[in-house]
């Protein structure tokens, strides 16, 4: 954890990606859950590309604001990212990204996540989702070509 009150300095991106995710926080729609979320993507140029939770009455529509960042990111051409700030109005533990979110972050390998609390900011491991889902060729193309299979099997995936 990197802790505020020690003299080490936080890397600026950090700094900076933690600003940007409080004021994607602050435009959260969440009428139902009152549970505000901002995020604020680090692309690999240095562009920071922010998201927040998209509260929907059909809660299952909702959309989350890590995904929000990344979908905005891709849609604007940005495919590598270096790192992703989270916050939430809780202050005084950490909130992880949900499953679905961990899942999303998984595919951009190797990204940085970091999470701000009373504590002081903490870099959290994406190691958290164990087994990922990810889809790899089949094995056999010959098969694929014979329409035995449709080309894609499902795997879970140890990083």
């Amino acid at each position: 954890m990197i802790n505020k009150s020690k003299t080490e300095p936080v890397p600026w991106d950090v700094a900076e990606l933690l600003k940007s995710s409080q004021d994607a926080c602050s435009k959260s729609y969440s009428p139902y859950s009152k549970f505000r979320v901002g995020a604020a993507l680090l692309c690999e140029d240095g562009q920071i590309i922010t998201g927040c939770n998209v509260e929907n009455a059909s809660y299952g529509l909702t959309i989350c604001a890590e995904r929000t960042a990344v979908v905005k990111a891709v849609s604007e051409g940005y495919k590598v990212f270096k790192a992703i700030a989270i916050c939430t109005d809780v202050k005084d533990k950490f909130i992880a990204p949900c499953g679905a979110c961990r899942q999303v972050l998984a595919e951009q390998n190797h990204i940085g996540l970091f999470a701000e609390s009373t504590e002081g900011i903490e870099p959290l491991n994406l190691a958290l989702l164990i087994h990922r889902f990810t889809f790899v060729p089949a094995e056999d193309s010959s098969e694929r070509q014979e329409g035995k299979q449709l080309g894609i099997t499902a795997h879970f995936y140890n990083k």
